[in-house]
């Protein structure tokens, strides 16, 4: 039930944004001796179980003998989109700092915007077109040392960026298959459904033995990509319980700050495995600008009004 508070719902939002500005760093970590497919699969089977206990404690488990044939198609279609978006952000942590990968996957809910104007016919207003523009500035801005590598060369950062820009694709995908499901499941059910059926798609190629070469430090940083996922999900849910969608999703960008604010104060306390981001003075001035933009695309309206 949805319960107005804000004050609870920027807090919640603002954990949100906090546990996803972190995530990035711990998986870098992880990544070091897992396999990504492994570690997106410890993250599944966790979430798939405590989200699971959740909804069979509130008695709202899922009734799948309810879904139809185009339900079950959207829940497979949606397990893809958020299996890839997983599997492909923790490769491309193999290549680049948390820091970038944080930032470009603001993509995502740029490409979300754009698809539901095209799909389902919603109205793409001017705050909306300036924060897309503002945002392609931003990306330039942060990438200004690397752009001419990205633009010239195949190297292992311009990999990266790639397999980091798939991963925002990929989860359109799966938020659009979410969407349309909503009319038939709450959004707890359908994550409960996707996390099960992601667990199921990636247990042939998940090799859960890696977890004996982990030290106590990878082993930590894993646990915490686990705890992350119901965290992270769950605030973010509680938020658009209890505030306005559009100001949850404007204090949810807020997320790539942390990661380099994050990353920053880590590489001070354990400069032996955390190195701070490697940004210019511009690289922090596109960061600022395409988190900015982002937000602007989430409430700009509300600026605009404001000022009519």
């Amino acid at each position: 039930m949805s319960t107005h508070n804000p004050a609870a719902g920027m807090a919640l939002a603002l954990t949100t944004a906090v546990f996803w500005g972190a995530l990035p760093i711990a998986m870098k970590q992880a990544v070091e001796v897992m396999d990504p497919f492994t570690i997106v699969w410890y993250r599944f089977v966790t979430a798939s179980i405590g989200l699971g206990a959740w909804l069979f404690w509130r008695k709202q488990l899922p009734q799948v003998k309810s879904a139809s044939l185009p339900d079950i198609g959207l829940l497979l279609l949606g397990s893809i989109g958020l299996a890839g978006n997983f599997v492909l952000y923790n490769s491309a942590l193999k290549f680049l700092d948390p820091s970038v990968v944080q930032v470009i996957i603001q993509l995502a809910p740029v490409i979300l915007l754009l698809s539901s104007v095209w799909l389902f016919k919603e109205k793409l207003g001017a705050h909306q077109i300036i924060g897309v523009s503002c945002l392609v500035f931003g990306l330039l801005l942060f990438f200004n040392e690397k752009l001419v590598d990205l633009l010239t060369s195949f190297t292992g950062y311009t990999l990266g960026v790639l397999l980091a820009v798939v991963a925002a694709l990929v989860w359109v995908v799966y938020a659009l298959a979410q969407k349309c499901l909503l009319k038939q499941f709450s959004s707890p059910q359908i994550l409960l459904m996707i996390y099960v059926i992601c667990a199921l798609m990636l247990m042939p190629m998940a090799q859960p033995e890696q977890l004996l070469l982990m030290d106590s430090r990878q082993l930590g940083m894993l646990m915490f990509c686990c705890i992350n996922t119901l965290v992270g999900y769950g605030a973010f849910a509680e938020a658009m319980a209890r505030w306005q969608a559009s100001q949850v999703s404007a204090v949810i960008t807020l997320a790539p700050l942390f990661t380099i604010l994050f990353v920053d104060l880590a590489s001070l306390i354990w400069p032996q495995f955390f190195v701070a981001a490697d940004l210019n003075t511009l690289g922090y001035l596109g960061a600022m600008v395409v988190v900015s933009s982002a937000m602007f695309c989430a409430i700009g309206h509300k600026i605009i009004r404001q000022h009519k």
